[in-house]
């Protein structure tokens, strides 16, 4: 379970990227967190994440606090880079497995191949269609039970995009772990999610299983969307 409960997050000059947010996340879904720029989005990963804390409020994660989670039971995919740019491809999945003792190196060659990656390629040498590919090799690679997300799909052409969520089908194991999944190119990720969040000015506007949208409303997660803002 992931739970908020009344949080708040402010940056400098007072802004409020997060205004009372309570809400809880049941675990083994893919949750995805949608709403425009400066919504949220990223905040509340980061939170989970435990790369920062709240201002008020709490915040819990498999009933534990997430700064003491971050190496062991989250992987995370940040907005930053997180690999020297001077190693291949084939010594950054060997520093990773270094690094990370549930990281699993057949699984990352696998994806190595599945994405069309040259393992011998310096990081420095991808085109940033490759190195988002690589990203998301060195984050799902983990098999932690909780995986963050944070725009993985962010200014990529069309067809990285579509390699990249044939990889997240092909490679997560739905049944054990989480993913949470920020984006806004909610069309290409339809398929896997099982719940929506919805966020508004660092609000959550409402938060729906993609089944209940689906057989009960009758819309897709976009057509949701709409309808829910204009609510």
């Amino acid at each position: 379970m992931i739970q908020f409960n009344m949080v708040t997050k402010k940056y400098r000059g007072n802004r409020k990227a997060l205004r009372e947010v309570t809400f809880s996340l049941p675990t083994g879904k893919f949750i995805g967190i949608v709403g425009e720029n400066s919504s949220g989005k990223s905040t509340i990963l980061k939170l989970i994440s435990g790369l920062i804390q709240p201002t008020t409020g709490t915040v819990s994660v498999l009933g534990e606090r997430p700064s003491r989670l971050i190496s062991k039971k989250i992987a995370y995919l940040s907005e930053n880079d997180a690999y020297y740019p001077f190693y291949t491809v084939e010594e950054t999945v060997a520093y990773y497995e270094a690094l990370y003792q549930d990281f699993n190196t057949e699984k990352a060659n696998q994806m190595i191949n599945f994405m069309q990656l040259d393992q011998k390629q310096k990081v420095k040498e991808l085109s940033k269609g490759k190195r988002a590919r690589l990203k998301m090799i060195l984050t799902i690679s983990r098999e932690a039970p909780i995986i963050l997300l944070d725009e993985p799909l962010a200014n990529l052409d069309p067809i990285v995009r579509d390699l990249i969520v044939k990889g997240l089908i092909s490679f997560l194991d739905f049944e054990k772990q989480t993913v949470l999944l920020s984006t806004h190119e909610i069309i290409e990720i339809e398929p896997l999610l099982d719940m929506v969040m919805l966020l508004k000015n660092g609000e959550v506007v409402s938060i729906e299983e993609v089944e209940t949208m689906r057989e009960i409303h009758g819309l897709t997660v976009v057509e949701w969307m709409k309808q829910a803002y204009q609510d």
